[in-house]
């Protein structure tokens, strides 16, 4: 086999976006002060920085959301608990995955193949609905690490809970910018699914170490799930 270790993103890579973003509309229309705070406070910790060691993601997050919103943050916490974190979590009951996710999970399994997850939102109850509980060996949230992706401590947190360097893991997501730019630089290797019907997607980003202009490539592409499964098992 190619590898003997895999690991997933959730949201978008087991099963498609459209399915939980179509169901959200009436929520996001109610609530799209609160979700554009929520984004604009994860894009700066995702890509600006400005985490302080001390502080917990929480508190931090809910402070530059109420930062954006004008309210306090212990409001803004309880809200973004409420209503987003435990708010969407039922949608998935009745959300469909990806074709052959199942039957590749499967036949990893009995290939003997270790699996994780790591998401940047809590993955477990989700899992749960998506009745997919069950074929991990490691599940993580980029949260309980206190970074989101695309900084590498999730991906080397993930590596050393499955007990492996990162250069024996493959990753597998949805984004250029969050998954596979990350895994990389953590020294994993990463495939990204996208769509048949797309471009493959590329992305230029400037080297921390040089400044200069690097480009971003996973090292495979799929739009089908058996085509991970051939590429994995070599």
């Amino acid at each position: 086999m190619k590898f003997n270790f895999v690991a997933f993103d959730l949201d978008g890579t087991l099963y498609p976006d459209y399915r939980i973003h179509s169901r959200l509309i009436p929520f996001a229309i109610k609530e799209h002060r609160l979700l554009r705070a929520m984004g604009k406070a994860r894009k700066q910790l995702r890509y600006v920085g400005g985490y302080e060691e001390d502080k917990d993601f929480y508190d931090l997050q809910a402070g530059l959301m109420g930062e954006i919103l004008g309210e306090p943050m212990e409001k803004v916490k309880e809200k973004t608990e409420r209503l987003i974190y435990r708010g969407w979590e039922p949608y998935f009951k009745k959300i469909k995955l990806f074709p052959h996710v199942i039957e590749t999970l499967d036949v990893f399994r009995q290939k003997g193949i270790k699996m994780g997850l790591l998401s940047d939102f809590p993955p477990e109850t989700k899992l749960k609905y998506l009745k997919l509980a069950e074929y991990w060996d490691v599940v993580l949230c980029t949260e309980q690490v206190g970074r989101l992706k695309p900084d590498t401590a999730p991906f080397i947190e993930l590596a050393c809970k499955m007990g492996q360097s990162p250069e024996n893991i493959l990753y597998v997501g949805n984004r250029l910018s969050y998954d596979v730019y990350g895994a990389q630089k953590a020294g994993m290797k990463a495939a990204l699914i996208h769509s048949r019907w797309k471009k493959q997607p590329t992305m230029t980003t400037n080297s921390k170490e040089t400044g200069s202009p690097e480009k971003v490539l996973a090292d495979f592409t799929f739009y089908d799930y058996r085509q991970l499964r051939d590429y994995v098992l070599g």
